[in-house]
This record gives structure tokens, C-alpha cells and sequence, in this order.
């Protein structure tokens, strides 16, 4: 009897093991422009690791996803409260996930004033590189898609809208899509300190409603035009952040750009960044698979 209630007790034990197939590394990356190491979490689907014939040298989509103000490399795989969202999501669509550092307060910008602060580099050339030569990546923009939450939607609209020829496609989930802190829905203390460190990571801010024209995406929508990239972005709508992505869903259909745009309820929570992830990365795979580069 007891070695029978303790054969039903490994086969309990042994359930979410495999049922999660995915597995992550964390990986130390060097950076040469800001002379520092940086880390970033890998979460491979478990596809990735089957040794049969026909698919040991099978190459990998990678979906790039930045975390959010104050945040670190770890935080979409211990914050958002299913912790196996990302190992659900890498292994039903046979998609390689990296969460790389964007610092606290990085706003993925190449800082002209810190030279610590180099995230606009860092993500789009020495993480894509190190992750290309570290794993079985799609070695092209049509494999690689780039998203984040908040600080890190801003990152990845910003980033990819520089860098069109890395992406094949960008999203954000409550983003930062308009860094003049005055339009938040924020305490003035909060709005203050974070316009106090845009102006130490950028410089002085110009006078008007665009204090960083160039650097935020209210004010680039014609250069999403241009580039002709899919794009995706939500937000909820209780979300301190919401009339800059309004303002740019405005912007873009007034100029005819093609995305996704939605709002849904909830805040700025990892409640909501669970819910919207797995809309963006079904976005995603349809580009995938467009391209020739999802795996069935």
C-alpha cells in the first residue's frame, strides 16, 4: 500500500514537468558600448531540445520582450501571476522568448549624456547578436518579432521603428507612447521625477507638447507609415498612459497606416499584461507563419 500511494504521488509530482517542456537560461551578455554585463533570460520551447534527426538543426522565431519602468530581465517569468505564461506560450507556438535587462529607467533610448545608457544598441545589435550566436535563431527579420510592457512598449515601438530591417513585427502593451510625463494620469511628484530623468538620460526637454520630438512615437507616425511594419498596441483602459496611445491610434489612421489597436478593461497591472501577452504573440504568429517561419 505504500509503495503504491507513493508511485500515485511521483506520477503527481512529475504532471507540471511535463506539461511545462520549456526551459530557460539565463544568459550573461556583454556590452561593449556601454562596457558592462548585462543578463537575459531564454525561455526555449521544448521543441528545441529534441534530439530526433529531422529536427536537431531546426532554426527558431524569437520574440525579443522588454520589461517596464523599475523593472528587470526576470520580470514577465515571476511577476505576472500564471509564472508558466511564458513556458505556455514559447511551447505552443514553437517560439524562442528573451527577456533581456533594460535597466530601470533606460527608456531604450541611446542616452547622448550616459554612456551607461545605451539600449537602443544593446537590444537591436549586442542581444540579437549574442542570441543568434548563442542559439538555432532565424538569422533574419522575418524571424524575429520585438514587444513590451510600459517603459518596454516604448522600447519596442521605438526600436523597431529605427531598426524596421531587424522586425517583422513590433508590439506594445501599455505603452509609453508619449514620454512628455504631462500627459500621464499620474501624481505630479511621479510625472516629476521621471521628466527629471528624461532630462538627465536625453538632455533639456524643447518647449510645446513634443518636449523630445524624434523620440517618441506621437511623434513618429509618419515613419511607421514609411516603414510598413505590422504593428500591434492595447492598452486598458483604466491605464494612467492611455491618451498617448490614443493619440497615436488617432495619428495612424489619419494617415492610413495599417495595426492593431485595442482597448480592454483593466490598469497598468501584471493582471493585464497576462491577459494582453497572449494576444500579441497570436498577432505574432500569423506574421510568422506568413513568413515562412513559424514551426507547425
Amino acid at each position: 500500500m505504500v509503495l503504491a500511494r507513493l508511485f500515485v504521488l511521483l506520477i503527481i509530482l512529475a504532471i507540471p514537468f511535463r506539461t511545462l517542456g520549456a526551459k530557460v537560461d539565463t544568459l550573461e551578455i556583454q556590452s561593449a558600448v556601454m562596457k558592462r554585463t548585462l543578463r537575459a533570460a531564454v525561455v526555449l520551447p521544448e521543441r528545441y531540445g529534441e534530439k530526433k534527426s529531422r529536427r536537431a538543426n531546426q532554426a527558431f522565431p524569437v520574440l525579443y520582450l522588454l520589461h517596464g519602468g523599475t523593472g528587470g530581465f526576470r520580470d514577465w517569468l515571476t511577476k505576472t501571476p500564471d509564472k508558466s505564461l511564458l513556458h505556455r506560450l514559447a511551447d505552443q507556438y514553437n517560439l524562442i522568448i528573451v527577456t533581456p535587462d533594460g535597466d530601470p529607467t533606460s527608456y531604450y533610448f541611446d542616452s547622448p549624456l550616459v554612456e551607461s545608457s545605451q539600449f537602443e544598441t544593446f537590444i537591436s545589435k549586442e542581444v540579437v547578436e549574442k542570441i543568434d550566436n548563442t542559439y538555432r535563431t532565424i538569422r533574419d527579420r522575418k524571424g524575429r518579432v520585438i514587444a513590451g510592457l510600459s517603459m518596454g512598449g516604448h522600447g519596442a515601438m521605438f526600436i523597431s521603428s529605427r531598426h524596421p530591417e531587424l522586425y517583422a513585427a513590433a508590439g506594445s502593451m501599455s505603452g509609453v507612447m508619449n514620454i512628455h510625463t504631462a500627459t500621464w494620469k499620474v501624481a505630479a511628484d511621479f510625472a516629476k521625477s521621471r521628466a527629471e530623468n528624461l532630462a538627465r538620460l536625453l538632455g533639456p526637454p524643447k518647449d510645446g507638447n513634443s518636449p523630445y520630438p524624434g523620440l517618441t512615437m506621437v511623434t513618429l507616425a509618419d515613419r511607421l507609415k514609411a516603414n510598413n511594419l505590422p504593428l500591434i498596441f492595447d492598452i486598458g483602459v483604466d491605464d494612467f498612459l492611455i491618451e498617448g496611445n490614443r493619440d497615436l491610434h488617432r495619428q495612424l489612421v489619419e494617415n492610413k497606416t495599417l495595426h492593431d489597436y485595442t482597448e480592454r478593461p483593466g490598469a497598468h497591472t501584471w493582471e493585464y499584461w497576462e491577459n494582453a501577452l497572449p494576444y500579441q504573440v497570436l498577432f505574432f504568429s500569423k506574421i510568422l507563419k506568413a513568413t515562412n517561419t513559424l514551426i507547425p
